[in-house]
C-alpha cells in the first residue's frame, strides 16, 4: 500500500498512468462498450463506477492543455430518446480537479475509432448509458 493512492486505483491503472506520455490518450469505458475488441492495453476496473474512477484518476493525470478538446464523450446516437445525466457529473468532478476545458462529443464510430488507437481502454461496470469518456493526457 501506498499513501494518499484511492483503492480505486489498480496496481495495473497506475502503471498506465505512468507509462502515458503527453498527447496520449486513455477511455473509461462503461460496461456496454466492446473494451476487449478495441484496446491495445485492457485494464479491468470491475465493480467500478466512471465518476468514482474520474476523479481518482485526475488527481493524477494533467490534461492536455494544447489541444481544443482533450475530453471527449460518445455522443447520443441521432434519434435515440436517451439524455445522459452522467455528463454533469463529469463536468463537475473535471471542474473539481481545476480542469475548465470543455467536453467534446464524438460520433460514436469516431469514438471507437479513438479507442482503438488510445493508450490503454479502462473497462467498468458503470451502467450509464453513453458513460464512456475520453482523457488526453498533458504536461505537468
Amino acid at each position: 500500500m501506498l499513501k494518499g493512492i484511492p483503492p480505486i486505483i489498480s496496481p495495473d491503472l497506475m502503471k498506465i498512468l505512468m507509462e502515458m506520455g503527453h498527447g496520449d490518450e486513455i477511455v473509461l469505458a462503461d460496461g456496454n462498450f466492446p473494451a476487449a475488441s478495441h484496446a491495445q492495453r485492457l485494464v479491468r476496473c470491475d465493480g467500478h463506477g466512471i465518476s468514482e474512477l474520474l476523479a481518482a484518476i485526475l488527481k493524477f493525470l494533467p490534461i492536455d492543455t494544447y489541444v481544443e478538446h482533450p475530453i471527449g464523450v460518445m455522443a447520443v446516437v441521432p434519434g435515440d430518446p436517451v439524455q445522459p445525466t452522467i455528463w454533469k457529473e463529469y463536468e463537475a468532478i473535471i471542474q473539481d480537479n481545476g480542469e475548465t476545458c470543455p467536453i467534446d462529443y464524438i460520433e460514436r464510430f469516431e469514438f471507437y475509432e479513438r479507442a482503438k488507437k488510445a493508450y490503454a481502454v479502462v473497462a467498468t461496470s458503470e451502467k450509464a448509458l453513453y458513460a464512456n469518456i475520453i482523457l488526453k493526457k498533458g504536461v505537468i
